[in-house]
């Protein structure tokens, strides 16, 4: 790795660091980890800065704990070590973190606030899945509640607590009830965003430290543009 940080490290909007965590604003079009396209991920990033920040010989451990969606934007959490990578895995793996996602949509839900609880099956070949109301074989259980926090002139803001964590889980749930997210053309918008993302973000985030032991939670602000910066007035 280079001894000076390339552009992308260095633009890295770094919410929390600490010596077990560091947490992040995910910017659209990002990956979080590696995959078939070949990108260099998000998490590769990361190693450049901390090795060069801290001058680092050698590999730069960093574990990934969980993921948000490519196109989407907002927080992601890294662990620095194997010990605080297996405790955050826990943490999500019991539904033990707060999880507060912003939607913008053009179609408002018939109840301003309610709860969602869908089966969905992910079909891998179109990368997508699909939100039954009943289960049926291959399905997963998915929930989430929402509420209509904001109404612009043309879409609505939509602020929605994740309880559960489902491949597009947001997504085909929204979609589900006719209010696909602004941009999402694979799950029933009408055209795509200049950018190519969707206008979903991970808005917050709260749970225990996983080594520290306290409660400690991250806000990121959305990616700049008129819709979302209306969205922060």
């Amino acid at each position: 790795m280079p001894d000076k940080i390339t552009s992308n490290a260095q633009n890295l909007q770094i919410l929390y660091e600490d010596n077990h965590l560091i947490a992040v604003n995910k910017r659209v079009g990002d990956i979080v980890q590696g995959d078939k396209t070949g990108d260099l991920p998000l998490s590769e990033h990361i190693k450049e800065y901390i090795k060069v920040k801290y001058n680092k010989p050698g590999q730069v451990y960093l574990g990934v704990a969980h993921r948000i969606d490519r196109p989407t934007s907002g927080i992601v959490v890294f662990a620095k070590t194997s010990k605080a990578l297996s405790r955050l895995n826990k943490i999500f793996a019991d539904k033990a973190a707060e999880k507060i996602y912003w939607a913008l949509v053009k179609n408002i839900p018939k109840k301003e606030k309610d709860t969602l609880v869908h089966w969905l099956r992910r079909n891998p070949k179109q990368n997508k899945s699909y939100a039954y109301p009943k289960e049926i074989p291959d399905s997963k259980r998915a929930e989430l509640e929402y509420e209509v926090i904001k109404k612009l002139d043309n879409y609505f803001l939509l602020k929605i607590l994740l309880k559960t964590g489902r491949h597009h889980q947001i997504r085909a749930q929204l979609a589900a009830l006719n209010c696909p997210i602004k941009g999402d053309l694979k799950y029933g918008f009408d055209r795509s965003n200049p950018d190519g993302g969707i206008h979903l973000h991970a808005r917050s985030l709260r749970f225990e430290h996983p080594v520290k032991k306290e409660m400690i939670s991250f806000v990121a602000d959305p990616p700049t543009d008129a819709l979302w910066d209306v969205c922060l007035l």
